[in-house]
């Protein structure tokens, strides 16, 4: 699912944030520090994370220890595969994790569950369909190799793409695999198309004569990048899920206040230079507090996260993604937002 999966945030993404101011597991790593240092004596929260310009802050909050100065316990977990993360959760190996909305949304539909408490970002072109040469036109593809992780955000994205030009993905020769896995095939001629997000995105457009056909920008709203928690984390800890929520918006003030540090930070957990780092600013749209307390509120289009759950979840029935629309009355809960907001005014 939306992996709902995308896999760093640059010179307008900076800019924006001035003027406003996205089974078991793959090996994975623990990026947190000594747990004698943590302000709380409390069992630290299994928080994932995994390669998206929206997420990558999170790492900015683990290194400048934001997490300790909003007194909550957490163990940072990076994930080289999107997919894995929310299998993690999904499987309560996680209390926390980064995902998008269509990935949550197959996650409850599969009987987990999840809440949303955060928006971190929308994507806005940086989950991209990527061509070899010769491929101009969505209809182009019929009868191609299109490669994607199955599931996921970037799937989710192509079936987006199909259905515009009156196509299902019975028309293509559908690859499923791993994000990165999907991106070498594609450097490797081994496929004609590729579904990715930033930071494979560069990786896929090395291929020489390739370029994007279609984006996340061409479907505003549609991908929408969260903080998840699972319910247990919120009935239990409910303090410790607004230390999260306070914390975001923390990193986001540190980025604020140092840019250059902040994309050091970010551009490191991607494993790309600087400069490539902020060749996605635009591609991510970083949401103020202001915009996500307007996103949990009801709506008529997709800037509302309950009207584009039910567009999405219909979507998903439909492409056969998931076999029922599950229950979305309780996938959101605004609470720790509206607290840090009224803190914010008081």
């Amino acid at each position: 699912m939306k992996l709902r999966i995308l896999p760093s945030l640059l010179a307008l993404f900076f800019i924006s944030l001035l003027v406003a101011v996205s089974c078991t597991p793959s090996p994975q790593t623990s990026t947190s520090g000594n747990s004698a240092a943590t302000p709380t004596n409390t069992k630290p929260i299994q928080f994932g994370f995994s390669a998206w310009p929206g997420w990558f802050p999170w790492q900015i909050a683990q290194e400048q220890k934001l997490f300790e100065a909003n007194q909550v316990n957490v163990d940072l977990k990076w994930f080289d595969g999107y997919l894995d993360s929310i299998n993690a959760l999904r499987a309560g190996q996680l209390d926390a994790n980064t995902q998008t909305l269509n990935d949550t949304i197959s996650s409850v539909a599969a009987g987990s569950d999840q809440v949303i408490v955060l928006v971190n970002d929308n994507s806005t072109g940086n989950d991209k369909i990527i061509v070899r040469e010769g491929i101009n036109t969505i209809a182009d593809l019929k009868g191609k190799k299109v490669a994607a992780e199955e599931g996921t955000v970037d799937h989710f994205l192509l079936l987006l793409g199909l259905k515009k030009a009156g196509l299902t993905q019975a028309d293509i020769q559908f690859q499923p695999l791993e994000t990165g896995a999907a991106a070498a095939a594609f450097v490797a001629g081994q496929v004609d198309a590729v579904g990715v997000f930033a930071p494979f995105t560069t990786k896929a457009l090395s291929r020489p004569g390739s370029k994007e056909l279609f984006s996340s920008k061409d479907f505003p709203g549609a991908i929408p990048d969260h903080l998840v928690v699972s319910r247990q984390l919120i009935n239990q800890r409910p303090q410790d899920v607004q230390a999260l929520v306070n914390t975001w918006f923390a990193t986001l003030d540190f980025m604020r206040a140092n840019q250059a540090k902040a994309y050091e930070i970010m551009a490191k957990r991607a494993g790309v230079s600087v400069a490539e780092y902020q060749a996605y600013n635009a591609g991510t749209k970083i949401f103020t507090l202001e915009e996500n307390v307007q996103a949990f509120n009801p709506g008529n289009n997709m800037t509302s996260l309950r009207y584009a759950a039910e567009e999405i979840s219909k979507f998903l029935v439909e492409s056969g993604l998931i076999k029922q629309a599950p229950n979305l009355n309780q996938i959101f809960d605004d609470r720790f937002i509206k607290a840090y907001a009224a803190k914010q005014k008081s």
